[in-house]
């Protein structure tokens, strides 16, 4: 195709992708991995209600492109046409400061079969904010703009590329300035946990900070402190998007996405609803998954029960017996006797 044809193939791509309310899985450093991926979009999937997509644990970018067992290890689904294993698509995203840099990796992503580059401006990590990567940006709108346009122009134009913020760093005093640079930098869509930097993960979420953002003439998707429906249809109302971008809230009750949607209807809940039977047998496929070591994978999975402790009373009691057993195959069983 050539450029004209590949703008065309990349607007049409986007008319698709929120041609209806969007659904994504966040991109969540250590804990939405491969593996944990694969397992709640399976969950989505089986529940009738996928994920449009999801997006990768953010790659590094510092000093030279990175080589092509990098972007594998962080996105193995580029190996399988850049979907999971019940067909999720994955998007992959990058973090970095260097706005050429940024665009030659970006530019060999989408060599490896990348469907999608974004761009992050929102982790509030202190290491990742220290070497100017992140959300310490916010409070450099013109630098953000560079390395948005810097990917735009550098993958082909059927690609789409779009990017994740917080409201601001310290404060949200640079929305205007943040907002303008979106808008002048070609993305495609735009992504907004709606809490700054400094107030981290901590509620609530001002969701309707995210108003102002609906005047971009792109679409606009509304995360961040979406636990239950009732959030979901509240961050919708306040924001003025369908969109949404659910997190931690969907670790803990993978069966939220599905949830979301389905308002007061009983019969609808209840089939949308995954049953903690249900949930061990995906659980027992999570520690069944490859790891460097075993140590690793019980440690992630530790990881992931105690998030699940908010959500399923059965997850407490099994957490209280099992926290400090190190051994895959006690907790396994452990998890087959909380359901006999």
């Amino acid at each position: 195709m050539n450029n004209s044809q590949q703008l065309q193939a990349r607007q049409n791509t986007i008319r698709q992708l929120f041609a209806n309310p969007v659904r994504l899985l966040a991109p969540m450093e250590g804990l939405t991995d491969p593996l944990m991926r694969q397992i709640l979009t399976q969950i989505a999937a089986d529940l009738g209600r996928p994920y449009d997509w999801s997006v990768s644990e953010f790659i590094r970018v510092t000093q030279h492109v990175l080589p092509a067992h990098v972007f594998y290890k962080y996105v193995p689904e580029l190996r399988h046409d850049a979907k999971t294993a019940c067909g999720t698509p994955i998007h992959l995203q990058l973090l970095g400061s260097e706005a050429q840099l940024m665009a030659d990796n970006a530019a060999y992503a989408a060599e490896l079969g990348a469907p999608a580059i974004d761009i992050n401006f929102g982790c509030p990590a202190k290491t990742v904010n220290s070497h100017r990567g992140g959300s310490v940006l916010l409070d450099e709108p013109e630098t953000m703009y560079q390395i948005i346009n810097a990917v735009r122009q550098a993958v082909p134009a059927d690609i789409p590329v779009s990017a994740k913020i917080r409201l601001g760093y310290t404060d949200t005093s640079r929305m205007d300035d943040i907002r303008g640079a979106i808008n002048d930098s070609g993305a495609d869509w735009l992504t907004i946990h709606a809490r700054t930097k400094t107030q981290g993960y901590k509620p609530p979420a001002y969701w309707d900070k995210i108003q102002s953002f609906n005047a971009l003439d792109i679409p606009v998707i509304a995360n961040g402190e979406i636990w239950h429906a009732e959030h979901a249809q509240n961050c919708m109302t306040q924001a003025g998007t369908e969109h949404l971008m659910l997190g931690r809230g969907a670790v803990t009750r993978p069966d939220l996405v599905a949830r979301v949607d389905c308002g007061s209807n009983d019969a609808m809940l209840s089939a949308a609803t995954l049953s903690w039977k249900m949930l061990v047998t995906h659980q027992i496929k999570f520690l069944e998954g490859q790891a460097k070591t075993e140590v690793i994978l019980v440690g992630r999975y530790k990881q992931w029960l105690a998030m699940l402790t908010k959500g399923y009373s059965e997850a407490k009691i099994l957490w209280d017996s099992i926290k400090r057993e190190k051994n895959k195959a006690v907790i396994i069983s452990a998890l087959q006797m909380s359901v006999r």
